[in-house]
């Protein structure tokens, strides 16, 4: 493996790459080319192989790496063991990693154990020919955005979700077996259970439609019409910090500043106002179409359609047209 390149850590959810993963691995990809080096990607899983081959399809060059304990053991632990063991061997010049709550965990071990630099909540990554990678994130709620680089020069680059979208390269990578032998987990921590979440529909992150309802809906009974559009548009169901704090849906469903952040091809509001923190999460969708009967709400001025009206008379006229219109 080439010293100086860019890794792209794959992580694994019930067998498979994670979306996030195929983001982090389009970034390495566009980021080696810049600098003119290789990408690479590594997979640690109990079975890795299936992992890897999906990753694959968006880097030349994927390592699989073994962990039998991988699933008994946090991330921070059996992962970072691992890709640290063989960084010092390889050194790679970057590691670019996705900002999950494992991601993060694995960033900052790898941080302490190869002495690097963290960028965090990178929205894009550009190249400077006397810097090397040129961080931009958001910060301060999505209101400003920094652009940063390394000062030893390498480091970690942790991306924020749905903020890049997966490109597979033009032709799949290969995919090779590595034995880190030797390596003994970080910490004597063991994961006793694993709790899933039941979930009717696709996750908000992976939806390509999205209708979210917020305060203006008024209870958990106005998610009624909330629910019903979004399964007439083949969606999900998304809602403001507002209506997840007053208990009337799942906070698996919130969209924003401490919530989730989306990239749906479309977003239909319902009684949102459009203040920031919501804002920060549903700004990359391709198409936002919003229901409020403020005229003035901060949700107009980034809308591409916005109505004004009682969303309890337009949402059943939206359904009812659809339902017209497929006979």
């Amino acid at each position: 493996m080439t010293t100086g390149a860019v890794w792209a850590v794959g992580e694994v959810a019930e067998g498979a790459i994670t979306r996030l993963s195929a983001e982090a691995a389009t970034v390495a990809r566009r980021l080696a080319e810049m600098a003119g080096t290789d990408a690479v990607g590594l997979v640690v899983a109990s079975d890795p192989t299936g992992p890897a081959m999906e990753l694959a399809a968006y880097l030349p060059c994927v390592l699989a790496i073994a962990a039998p304990l991988a699933d008994e053991r946090p991330a921070a632990a059996v992962t970072a063991a691992r890709l640290a063991a063989l960084a010092r061997v390889d050194a790679p010049g970057w590691i670019v990693v996705g900002a999950t709550p494992d991601g993060r965990d694995v960033a900052g071990v790898l941080a302490v154990l190869l002495d690097l630099g963290v960028l965090t909540n990178a929205v894009d990554v550009t190249w400077d020919a006397a810097h090397g990678p040129v961080v931009e994130a958001a910060v301060l709620g999505g209101r400003v955005l920094t652009s940063s680089v390394f000062s030893a020069g390498h480091g970690i680059v942790l991306l924020a979700p749905n903020v890049i979208a997966a490109a597979p390269a033009g032709s799949p990578g290969r995919v090779e077996t590595v034995a880190v032998d030797g390596v003994a987990d970080l910490a004597p921590v063991t994961v006793v259970d694993h709790v899933s979440a039941v979930a009717d529909a696709l996750p908000i992150e992976e939806a390509r439609v999205i209708v979210a309802g917020g305060r203006g809906v008024g209870g958990p009974g106005g998610f009624g019409i909330v629910a019903e559009l979004a399964e007439l548009l083949g969606g999900s169901v998304g809602a403001t910090r507002a209506a997840v704090d007053a208990g009337w849906i799942d906070y698996a469903q919130q969209v924003g500043q401490t919530g989730k952040t989306v990239r749906p091809a479309l977003y239909l509001a319902l009684g949102i106002s459009g203040a920031i923190q919501h804002r920060v999460g549903m700004q990359a969708a391709e198409t936002i179409v919003a229901v409020n009967r403020d005229p003035d709400a901060p949700l107009a001025e980034y809308a591409d359609l916005y109505a004004v009206g009682d969303l309890f008379e337009v949402g059943p006229a939206i359904a009812a047209e659809i339902r017209a219109r497929r006979g």
